[in-house]
C-alpha cells in the first residue's frame, strides 16, 4: 500500500527511471573500469535527457541528483581531481535542470494530445449513438472502426429507429475527414432521426436529406448512404451512391445492388427502391466504402468470399467483432479509411402495429 497522498509511477516514468539508471550504471562501469579519475563523468549529464524523454519532471529531477552525487564521488575518489571536473558536475546539474524543464513541456502536450483524443471520442459517440441489441423485429448491432489510433472521429454515419412505418435504419460515408465530416454526419442524422418518423416512404426521405446537405455543404461536399426499411418482413432499399448491402442467406452472400445507380446526397439523387422479401434468420450486412478499400500489398479483403464465415453464426454483435479481427488482421494493422458496419438479423413477423404500405412499395413487393 502507498502512503496517503502518493501515487504509484506511470508507465512511462518507470520506463524513464529504468532507462536513465541502465545509462548511469554503464557509464559508472566505464568509469570505474578506467580507474585514472573521473574522465567519463560528463556523459552523467545525458541521465537526465534521457528521462526525460519519457518520465515526468520530477522523475527527471530525482534521476538528475543522483547522476550528479555520482558523479561527485567520482570526482572526490580521483587522484587528480581538477576544474574541468567540476565544470562536468555543473554541466550534469545544469543539464537536469533543462532536462526538466523539456519532460514539463512533453507532458503538457500529451495531456493536451490526450483531452483532444477524449473530446473527439465524445464527440463521436454524440453523433453514433448505441444501437440495439433489438429494433422491431431485427436483431441490430454496429460498429466504427477508426482508420487512425489517435482519435475515433470522422464522418461515416449509422442509425436505426424502429418507426410507425416499420424498422428504418441508414448508413452513410461523409466525404472529408475530421471535426467537418463530424459537423456534416451529425446534421444528415439530425434531420434523419427526424424525418424517419414523418415520412411514408424512404423516397421523401432521401429528398429531405439531400436538401439538409445541399444547404450544409459546398459544392463538392457529399454524402453517399443506404437506407433500408423492414416492414412486416418486406425489405426495402434505397442506394444514394453507396456500397450495396450483403443479404446473408443459407451461406450465400447476395449483393442488394440498386435497380438503377444515383447519386449521393447533395447531388438530388433520383432514387429507386428494391424489393425483397426476408426468410427469419437472414442477416443484412450494411458497411461503408473503407471495408471495399482495405487492402494488402495491393489485394483488396475479400468481403463476399468471407461473409458468411464471419457474420452467418452466432450473435449479431458476435459476427461484427469477426469481421473487425479479420479485417485488422488482413491490413497488418493499418486502414486506409475508416469503417462503419451495421448488421441486422430477421428473426421473424413483428406482430406489433405498423402503418399500411404505400402504393409504390406494394406494388415493388408483388413485382
Amino acid at each position: 500500500m502507498l502512503p496517503a497522498g502518493r501515487r504509484p509511477l506511470s508507465p512511462g516514468s518507470r520506463v524513464g527511471l529504468g532507462a536513465a539508471l541502465v545509462l548511469l550504471a554503464v557509464v559508472s562501469a566505464v568509469e570505474l573500469a578506467d580507474g585514472r579519475g573521473a574522465h567519463f563523468v560528463g556523459l552523467f549529464a545525458a541521465v537526465p535527457f534521457l528521462a526525460a524523454a519519457f518520465a515526468i519532471w520530477r522523475t527527471v529531477l530525482v534521476v538528475g541528483v543522483f547522476a550528479a552525487m555520482i558523479g561527485m564521488i567520482f570526482v572526490g575518489a580521483s587522484p587528480k581531481p581538477d576544474m574541468s571536473m567540476l565544470v562536468n558536475i555543473l554541466g550534469i546539474i545544469l543539464a537536469t535542470g533543462i532536462a526538466a524543464g523539456v519532460a514539463t513541456i512533453r507532458q503538457r502536450q500529451a495531456d493536451r494530445i490526450a483531452e483532444l483524443q477524449r473530446l473527439a471520442a465524445v464527440a463521436q459517440q454524440a453523433v453514433l449513438r448505441p444501437v440495439g441489441p433489438q429494433v422491431g423485429a431485427l436483431a441490430v448491432a454496429g460498429r466504427y472502426i477508426s482508420a487512425t489510433a489517435a482519435a475515433d472521429i470522422g464522418g461515416d454515419l449509422y442509425e436505426a429507429l424502429d418507426t410507425p412505418y416499420g424498422v428504418r435504419i441508414i448508413i452513410g460515408d461523409v466525404r472529408g475527414k475530421g471535426l467537418d465530416a463530424v459537423r456534416l454526419a451529425s446534421m444528415v442524422l439530425g434531420s434523419y432521426r427526424h424525418v424517419a418518423y414523418e415520412r411514408a416512404d424512404l423516397k421523401a426521405i432521401v429528398a429531405d436529406l439531400d436538401r439538409a446537405v445541399a444547404r450544409g455543404v459546398g459544392d463538392e461536399d457529399f454524402v453517399t448512404a443506404a437506407l433500408v426499411e423492414e416492414r412486416g418482413g418486406t425489405l426495402t432499399i434505397v442506394n444514394c451512391g453507396h456500397p450495396a448491402p450483403l443479404l446473408l442467406r443459407r451461406g450465400q452472400v447476395i449483393a442488394l445492388e440498386p435497380p438503377a445507380p444515383a447519386p449521393p446526397l447533395g447531388f438530388m439523387p433520383e432514387v429507386k427502391a428494391r424489393v425483397e422479401r426476408l426468410e427469419p434468420g437472414d442477416r443484412l450486412l450494411l458497411f461503408t466504402d473503407g471495408l471495399g478499400e482495405a487492402r494488402r500489398e495491393g489485394e483488396f479483403f475479400p468481403t463476399a468470399d468471407r461473409a458468411w464465415r464471419l457474420l452467418g453464426h452466432g450473435t449479431v454483435g458476435d459476427g461484427l467483432a469477426s469481421l473487425e479481427t479479420a479485417l485488422v488482421d488482413w491490413v497488418h494493422g493499418r486502414l486506409e479509411d475508416d469503417i462503419a458496419l451495421v448488421l441486422l438479423e430477421y428473426a421473424g413477423p413483428d406482430d406489433g402495429p405498423t402503418v399500411p404500405m404505400p402504393s409504390w412499395e406494394v406494388g415493388a413487393a408483388g413485382s
